[in-house]
């Protein structure tokens, strides 16, 4: 069964309840050690070694290509960090790479914002006849990679240029670094084969709680609020995945559907795959706290790096205490370039719609 919902006056594509997962509260002591006892112009160029200058800031190193228009650290420790969250999506989608109905072997596919190119490598692998291409504005990718499979150092925000369409544009995590999303899909369905896929996969703030054990007063509701007021500032708000499938439509993509997963903040839900899911996720957010709030706290809100270390202390203690049953919403949205483009009439010949003069 499945049902629509209105945002914002608009009715939006059915999302499935039952093609997510659901969280059960574990009441029991928590004592298993499994998972813890605690609670403009296109910028395209290839890799070259001018691009892999990195600049230093709060003992943290970002990209430096477009600097400043994208908040997470790309040392090593956030590298890290990425890697294990693709684990953590590979959980979740029970070892697909997308959702989407795609054929094996899409002859051209392009992953926005790769990363470390991890995503992009596992997909080249499981598809040899595709020709891939990975891009990112900092070059942390592997030099070695399989003979399919590009990796280029680019700005998604800028117009495309590649030289061919796409069977499929795969993007990830990218809330908080694409600031027009109205215009990042305009562009993916101008540079898609009729009938190619679109799929984004990305998480929406703030953190959620069905029965009241996260206060608003809690460290964690804190940081939320926080972060969405800098993200805010710096112009690429993070609520935007709830508005991701009426921003496919408008762009023109047909069979649009949303699917919603839950990422528990910790191993508090009952149940093996959703206990395994909070570790993973947990572990995910522990690793990468400082990097999702150091450049924007500091930046955007005039805080002092000591000033946000102090309430991160915080956040961590609670993100691991399992009596707070927060989670976060995943999102998984994907679309259709129709297989034929819509024919629209000249003016001259659009029907009438005046009444016919009745003799």
């Amino acid at each position: 069964m499945s049902f629509n919902f209105t945002f914002d006056g608009t009715t939006m594509p059915a999302i499935d309840p039952t093609a997510g997962n659901t969280l059960e509260v574990d009441h029991s002591d928590g004592s298993d050690s499994t998972y813890g006892d605690s609670d403009g112009e296109s910028y395209t160029t290839s890799i070259a070694s001018s691009m892999l200058k990195y600049r230093e800031e709060n003992g943290r190193t970002y990209h430096i290509y477009k600097d400043g228009s994208y908040i997470l650290p790309n040392d090593e420790t956030e590298n890290d960090r990425l890697d294990l969250q693709h684990q953590l999506f590979l959980l979740t989608l029970k070892n697909k790479l997308c959702l989407a109905p795609i054929k094996h072997n899409p002859p051209h596919v392009i992953d926005i914002g790769t990363g470390t190119g991890i995503w992009a490598l596992d997909f080249a692998d499981e598809n040899p006849g595709s020709q891939v291409i990975g891009n990112d504005l900092s070059a942390i990718q592997p030099s070695f990679v399989p003979p399919n499979l590009q990796f280029l150092v680019d700005d998604a925000e800028e117009t495309w240029t590649y030289n061919q369409k796409f069977d499929l544009v795969h993007a990830r995590m990218m809330v908080g670094s694409i600031k027009d999303w109205p215009k990042f899909y305009k562009q993916a369905y101008d540079n898609m084969t009729p009938g190619g896929w679109v799929e984004i996969h990305d998480m929406s703030f703030p953190v959620r709680c069905d029965d009241n054990t996260l206060p608003k007063t809690s460290a964690l509701s804190t940081w939320c609020e926080l972060i969405l007021e800098a993200s805010r500032k710096f112009g690429s708000e993070i609520e935007e995945p709830l508005k991701y499938s009426r921003y496919m439509q408008d762009a023109g993509f047909v069979n649009v559907h949303e699917v919603r997963y839950k990422w528990p903040i910790n191993a508090w839900p009952r149940g093996k795959e959703d206990k395994e899911l909070g570790a993973w996720a947990m572990q995910n957010f522990l690793d990468g706290l400082q990097g999702f709030s150091l450049a924007l706290m500091t930046r955007l809100l005039g805080w002092s790096a000591e000033e946000v270390e102090v309430l991160l202390v915080k956040v961590r203690d609670d993100l691991r205490n399992r009596r707070m049953h927060g989670y976060w919403f995943v999102h998984v949205v994907y679309g259709q370039r129709p297989e034929k483009a819509p024919v629209t009439l000249p003016a001259d010949e659009q029907p009438s719609l005046e009444k016919p003069t009745v003799p």
